[in-house]
């Protein structure tokens, strides 16, 4: 199953529609997706796994892998470092974004299969679907619902199954 996120805000549920947002950039093809663009990548994105806060609640119930995530882990953004768009420790010798946050953004993050498989140098790491701000103000890149859109989204979903960004 795929579900559809669309350049007006919208992400598809099965049969529902809600609210989401998306890079301040817009959506971009794939190919011109560049590190720190503020562009959510067109694109069909395999869900590789689920990380989660474990301090603020409970595992989401869903058939994807679920991990919790520490205080030290962090995502590396740094284009010329051998581990760019991949999970590492901090504090890490190169730019890394830090998983564990203040705010409930990243409280429970969806990891898309975005320049992943291998990744390409400047390209664009950490496209996520994750937690939207209350207001929804827009992300890096990713896409980012309500809190329980999110936990729907996931009982929903199975190994397989893909989150589609559409211009």
């Amino acid at each position: 199953m795929n579900f559809t996120a669309t350049a007006d805000g919208l992400l598809d549920i099965g049969e529902r529609k809600v609210r989401c947002a998306l890079g301040p950039a817009g959506v971009v093809p794939a190919d011109q997706k560049r590190e720190g663009d503020g562009a959510s990548p067109a694109g069909v994105w395999p869900i590789r796994r689920v990380l989660w806060r474990p301090d603020r609640s409970p595992p989401p119930q869903t058939a994807i892998p679920v991990e919790a995530i520490s205080e030290h882990d962090g995502w590396c953004d740094a284009a010329d470092d051998p581990n760019y768009n991949r999970p590492v420790t901090l504090p890490y010798s190169a730019s890394a974004e830090r998983l564990w946050r203040d705010d409930h953004v990243y409280d429970l993050i969806v990891v898309l299969g975005h320049n992943d498989d291998p990744p390409e140098a400047g390209m664009g790491s950490a496209i996520f679907l994750h937690v939207a701000r209350e207001n929804y103000t827009p992300t890096e890149g990713c896409v980012a619902v309500a809190r329980e859109d999110l936990e729907e989204l996931l009982r929903h979903a199975k190994p397989g199954d893909a989150v589609e960004i559409r211009g």
